[in-house]
């Protein structure tokens, strides 16, 4: 199933309130139609989805639970005017009752049609009649329908390119719409295989899709937009972005998990993958139409891309024989390439899981050799620890001892300056006492009555009771 998200900010929008004149008359042209300036979103339901448990409906336009009224053209090329598209259209244009020119100011060599038609009989008719027809019997461009389950408009850009849960989103480049498989795109059968310098492009996207632009790119080879390198590159399919690849620094699936565009075309082998299916989906057996093989020929000088064949079978389609040959080849030829896709990161995922097992290895050895070390380096400081702490013990005994012998010492030199003090004060007292004895002397002498003093008693002065013990006894001293 498809829905469109389509990002404008002209008004009015659809539904369509226009109607058609000259609806008798296929090939007259409209008084009055819808054409809007914005950009289209194409979303696609994605397959065995997790949330229901019911088969999803096959990715086919066929499918009854996938047809509506509504039919989008992906692609109309620029040089083919309104009225040129309404002639197309043929008798056709007396079913519709809705008709939408969507134009990009981005991309200049085509637009988009939405037609709403008057029943599912109409649309399904309209759909057979077209789907896959060349717009002009004189180009290669091809007309790719597709059913619109719903049509939302929006004027912001971000909302536009969100897909809805269950839904991814397809690119609206009808080259890059036919590189995908028929399984992916609903496109069953190609003309072209879209390979290196094939006019087809040049003629259809040269001036609007990144991605044809370096498909067919002559100088350099294309880089990662983020880190640079030019190994490995990835475009995505939806809006162009080059990353490396998940062998490199993994920049493309970075681009995937941030913006959703699930589908990348790797530049180096035309191949594309499909990150949410995790597997290729890029159209394996291309250019066939009716029961035989077209032989391309990509450098062809006539420039009609390798399509040489014959008016009597341009518009036959697969027989049933040559649908089965084709299935079952495609079948097998992605088995084989998922075999040796598991094979291969099987290889790495051992290589990578060696790789842990050596590094884990190497840091449990270097952090075996570490703790030795510190554990070496404990114990020596261990017993610098000891050493320091018997030093410390020494010098505190010392320095008690130190401590004892000052307090003596102290206290002899108190003792020594005591008695020195008790001597100074006997040789005072001493001396005091003589002194009063040869005052004396001297006072007799001198006295007229000395003849009294004859015979007399002299009495010593009385000493101080401290001193008594220390002081000699004095002699008395008789008279002369």
């Amino acid at each position: 199933m498809f829905t469109l998200k389509i990002h404008t900010v002209d008004i009015p929008q659809p539904p369509y309130t226009t109607t058609v004149a000259g609806a008798s008359n296929p090939r007259s042209t409209f008084t009055k139609h819808t054409e809007l300036n914005g950009v289209v979103h194409l979303f696609r339901n994605l397959p065995f989805t997790s949330s229901s448990s019911s088969v999803n409906p096959v990715m086919t336009l066929w499918n009854v639970a996938t047809r509506t009224t509504i039919v989008f053209i992906v692609a109309v090329p620029n040089y083919l005017s309104v009225e040129e598209f309404v002639a197309f259209c043929g008798r056709h244009v007396e079913e519709f009752t809705d008709l939408c020119f969507i134009r990009n100011d981005a991309v200049e060599d085509r637009y988009s049609v939405l037609i709403k038609l008057a029943n599912q009989a109409a649309a399904d008719g309209f759909c057979i009649s077209y789907h896959g027809k060349r717009f002009t019997p004189s180009e290669n461009e091809v007309c790719h329908i597709y059913f619109a389950q719903l049509v939302e408009y929006t004027d912001s850009a971000d909302a536009a390119s969100i897909p809805q849960p269950g839904y991814t989103e397809l690119p609206t480049c009808p080259v890059c719409l036919e590189r995908l498989d028929h399984d992916t795109s609903a496109i069953q059968i190609t003309h072209c295989d879209h390979s290196f310098q094939c006019p087809c492009i040049s003629k259809w996207t040269y001036l609007s899709c990144q991605v044809c632009r370096l498909c067919q790119q002559h100088d350099g080879k294309p880089t990662c937009a983020v880190c640079g390198t030019s190994n490995n590159p990835w475009a995505c399919l939806i809006c162009g972005f080059v990353g490396c690849g998940r062998y490199e620094k993994g920049h493309a699936i970075e681009h995937y998990r941030q913006a959703q565009h699930c589908y990348s075309l790797e530049l180096e082998t035309q191949q594309i993958w499909d990150y949410v299916g995790d597997k290729y989906v890029h159209r394996l057996n291309q250019s066939k139409v009716g029961s035989k093989s077209i032989v391309t020929d990509h450098q062809s000088s006539e420039g009609d891309c390798g399509d040489k064949v014959d008016d009597e079978f341009g518009g036959a389609l697969f027989s049933s024989k040559v649908d089965t040959i084709v299935d079952e080849y495609n079948f097998l030829l992605a088995t084989q390439m998922e075999t040796q896709r598991q094979h291969y990161e099987a290889l790495l995922a051992e290589a990578k899981g060696r790789k842990k097992i050596t590094i884990a290895e190497t840091i449990e050895k270097t952090e075996a050799e570490r703790t030795r070390e510190i554990q070496h380096k404990l114990e020596e400081l261990s017993k610098e620890t000891k050493a320091v702490s018997d030093i410390n013990e020494d010098l505190a005994k010392e320095q008690e001892s130190l401590k004892k012998m000052y307090k003596e010492i102290q206290e002899r030199e108190v003792s020594l300056l005591k008695t020195k003090d008790e001597k100074i004060h006997d040789l005072q007292e001493q001396i005091r006492d003589l002194q009063i004895y040869m005052e004396a002397q001297r006072t007799l002498a001198q006295s007229d009555e000395t003849n009294e003093l004859k015979g007399g008693t002299l009495l010593g002065v009385q000493s101080n009771p401290s001193n008594t013990k220390k002081t000699p006894k004095r002699r008395a001293r008789k008279r002369n």
